[in-house]
């Protein structure tokens, strides 16, 4: 009976269509990641291409290893060289990118420089270029210096004491010296995975609508009620297809853009610290790339797999998979048009909705904390047990309501 729910579902043109269009998005997102990836030669001139990405890995790769202060002076010392150069000082943009050439090797850790020592919620592209080498003892110690500063200014209202705390234990807890490698591959990954995510959410969202309104909308519910396992296991055969199409093509589709990407960028950086790179330099996770991965994937099949729950259960008490199929969107898009706000409450709230499982690349940079009996968590954690309750009490739910439809003539 699973089975031939499965296959109900892949008979329908539409279905074979929104497989296609899956595959299609992923063709277009490499493409981006091969453009994003680009190499500058010594003319000035950018190269793309898997040519131009080993160049560009092998430049960094010069300098992968533990951020010490005596790397980060070399570092600074060579920025500051390049920095007065006639091609950096020039007005035409073809002798910058001359001088950028130069730079392209260090330029990930040119940027935490920039980050780290400006204002905390500040990034001025040209500030490593002023900094003195002396100043490389004070890298590490810097980023928990402006994270104190900012939560005594512009955060001082946003976090209760015990909450301020909590970030500045996080920061202190950071591993140092960094260790920092080529991580290509793992910052295309958490650039893009979300929106793949959250397509494949709304594919799977078409592809489900349909399993439980099917027989109401072809006036075959009375058949299907009557037969011998009509409100038991026939029942249970839908939530079972349900479950095995999200899990099977959610899996498909995302171990197959991973392949894509290591396979074209690499696998180096993986056990870096996601500190390393300018997305996370802020982030009070003390993970990995891998580890940040893991969570996005497992993330985003968890709050898959609650949002295709959601879509079956509207699906089987409406009997209509055009009003089931809307859950989804409603519960990626409209999140969207209420961030951003400087609310603190708002924002605890937003950062808890459904959406958030579907980005978590984006969780671990905010600072989203909560006080629960006395304790302070961050958003990881909660999101990952409540969404899993959550689920488990609406499959029964969905069994249950679906089960005791009455027929109507």
């Amino acid at each position: 009976m699973t089975y031939y729910e499965i296959k109900k579902v892949f008979s329908k043109k539409g279905s074979k269509v929104a497989l296609i269009f899956i595959f299609i998005v992923i063709s277009v997102v490499l493409s981006f990641i091969i453009g994003d990836n680009k190499y500058v030669n010594h003319n000035g001139d950018a190269e793309s291409g898997i040519s131009a990405m080993l160049k560009v890995r092998e430049l960094k790769k010069e300098w992968s290893g533990e951020l010490t202060e005596d790397v980060l002076r070399k570092i600074i010392e060579e920025n500051v060289r390049i920095s007065q150069t006639p091609e950096a000082k020039s007005n035409d943009f073809r002798q910058n990118d001359i001088a950028y050439s130069q730079r392209q090797g260090f330029m990930d850790i040119r940027d935490l420089l920039n980050f780290d020592y400006g204002e905390f919620n500040d990034y001025n592209y040209y500030l490593a270029d002023s900094l003195s080498p002396d100043e490389a003892v004070d890298f590490y110690s810097n980023r928990i210096k402006n994270l104190k500063n900012w939560l005594e200014t512009d955060g001082k209202d946003q976090f209760s004491e015990k909450e301020k705390s909590y970030l500045i234990r996080a920061y202190e807890k950071m591993k140092t010296p960094l260790y920092y490698d080529y991580q290509a591959g793992w910052k295309s990954l958490f650039q893009y995975s979300p929106s793949i995510i959250m397509i494949l959410t709304l594919v799977l969202g078409f592809l489900c609508a349909g399993i439980f309104s099917g027989e109401f909308q072809l006036k075959a519910n009375a058949v299907f009620y009557s037969s011998y396992y009509g409100r038991n296991k026939a029942v249970w055969a839908k939530v079972k297809a349900g479950a095995i199409i999200i899990t099977a093509i959610y899996w498909a589709v995302m171990l197959l853009y991973t392949m894509l990407v290591l396979g074209i960028l690499g696998v180096d950086g993986a056990n870096c610290p996601i500190q390393s790179s300018m997305s996370g330099w802020k982030s009070i996770y003390n993970i990995t790339n891998a580890q940040e991965y893991i969570l996005i994937v497992l993330g985003g099949y968890l709050g898959c797999l609650f949002m295709q729950s959601l879509t079956m259960l509207v699906s089987a008490k409406t009997n209509s998979s055009v009003i089931a199929v809307i859950v989804p969107f409603i519960l990626i898009f409209l999140p969207s048009f209420l961030s951003g706000t400087s609310l603190p409450l708002l924002n605890k709230i937003l950062g808890l909705l459904p959406d958030q499982m579907l980005q978590m690349n984006q969780v671990v940079k905010f600072f989203n904390l909560y006080e629960i009996g006395g304790k302070v968590f961050c958003a990881v954690p909660i999101l990952i047990i409540s969404y899993s309750i959550l689920l488990l009490l609406i499959v029964p739910v969905i069994y249950f309501i679906y089960r005791r439809k009455e027929v109507y003539n």
